[in-house]
């Protein structure tokens, strides 16, 4: 797994939570700085690349693992 700056546990949450919680989380962080989210949604995988391509950020990686859907946003 890649180097991250910080992570969001965005476990149980469902559409739009982990969104609105990972747009909070980058706010508070500086270009080029990698933020980690672990989810449980199913919808989060259609959910995080429509994100990133609104936000102009980078989606890095995107995984499934056990149910647990796992993601880099990279801050641009």
């Amino acid at each position: 797994m890649a180097n991250f700056d910080q992570e969001l546990d965005a476990t149980g949450l469902n559409c739009p939570l982990p969104i609105l919680r990972a747009k909070k989380a980058l706010n508070g962080m500086t270009a080029g700085q990698v933020l980690h989210i672990i989810a449980t949604d199913p919808g989060s995988v259609k959910d995080f690349e429509a994100f990133a391509k609104q936000t102009g950020n980078d989606l890095v990686e995107s995984n499934e693992e056990g149910g647990k859907f796992t993601f880099l946003i990279k801050k641009n």
